[in-house]
């Protein structure tokens, strides 16, 4: 389909014609257009196109082809398109992974792109193979058998804690919880904290790797976790008690994976209230508890509690991992 874009009206861009194509029904000459102009070096009609495809805006999802229009975009210069693409050459969505290739772009990046500096330096310092997998599983404590409950003395470094803290900072808005009847991400009194997520476009190799780390203490897949998110309680937040497992999920939350990202504060235990088991992690402790058995079925002892913080702030990292493979790749 041929598109003009030598007579856009006065004071539109081409992605604002783009829009009002699609708002008009006329979605392929808008599609065409944004990649009309991304062929004439355009990066941001790619970029906006990728986000389309990711997002099912006014076209199916496709992140095969998101990915595509962000790896193009990237060759054009666009350093938040370049960032993307890395990290879904990384993590494998949207294609085959890529691992290699994505570590030969940080390789590839300057000294003065930091954000690819300190994932070089904290990718260095982890026991990793060629393919970004753990050399060693790590070993946890059991402190419980009902629910199963262990605990992984420093999971994390000093440092991998202090990347994710930095990275969701920018990111942080107060929590929600999945309603029962809906299934949606809504508001609620029991979750008082503040959380980012780490969608695939934004797990960075780094995030990867410790997903990687996360699904080998768990026996699990990387690809059967939710996106990593980090949470921060400040004084009197908290997570009244709650269960993890959702009722009659048909891809059931059947394992929970906790990060303390850092010390400093006072209260903010987990707590399991069946047992009574408490729990005060260290700076970079990862716990792991079972929410429900390989049936699906929710574990009445699982039911627990971030009690709240008393004094400082205290950040969290959780992962939700299911049964099989999560969300789309």
């Amino acid at each position: 389909m041929k598109v003009r874009t030598s007579h856009h009206r006065a004071g539109m861009t081409a992605i604002d014609q783009a829009y009002r194509l699609a708002e008009a029904g006329q979605v392929r000459r808008a599609v065409a257009l944004l990649k009309h102009e991304g062929d004439r070096g355009d990066p941001a009609a790619l970029v906006e196109l990728a986000a389309w495809y990711l997002g099912a805006r006014y076209v199916e999802r496709d992140l095969q082809l998101a990915r595509q229009c962000f790896g193009s975009a990237s060759k054009l210069g666009h350093q938040r398109a370049s960032e993307i693409y890395t990290n879904l050459l990384a993590n494998g969505t949207g294609g085959t992974r890529r691992w290699r290739e994505a570590l030969a772009r940080l390789e590839l990046a300057g000294r003065d792109d930091l954000v690819a500096t300190e994932q070089r330096a904290l990718l260095g310092a982890m026991d990793i193979d060629g393919d970004g997998e753990p050399r060693t599983k790590p070993t946890g404590q059991q402190l419980s058998d009902a629910p199963s409950v262990m605990l992984f003395k420093n999971f994390m470094t000093s440092t991998e804690c202090r990347h994710l803290v930095e990275r969701a900072k920018p990111g942080l808005s107060p929590s929600v919880v999945v309603h029962p009847a809906t299934g949606q991400m809504v508001p609620h009194p029991v979750r008082t904290s503040d959380n980012a997520f780490f969608p695939w476009i934004d797990e960075d190799p780094v995030i990867h790797v410790l997903n990687r780390r996360i699904a080998a203490a768990t026996a699990t897949e990387a690809s059967w976790g939710e996106p990593l998110q980090v949470l921060r309680y400040g004084p009197g937040q908290e997570y009244r008690p709650h269960h993890d497992a959702i009722a009659g999920a048909d891809n059931q939350r059947i394992l929970t994976f906790l990060v303390y990202l850092n010390d400093g504060y006072e209260g903010g235990e987990t707590e399991f209230i069946r047992t009574g088991l408490k729990v005060a992690g260290c700076k970079g402790d990862g716990l792991m508890f079972r929410n429900a058995d390989d049936a699906g079925r929710p574990d009445p002892n699982a039911v627990h509690a971030g009690r709240p913080v008393t004094a400082g702030e205290k950040m969290l990292a959780t992962r939700w991992i299911h049964q099989r493979p999560f969300g789309p790749r």
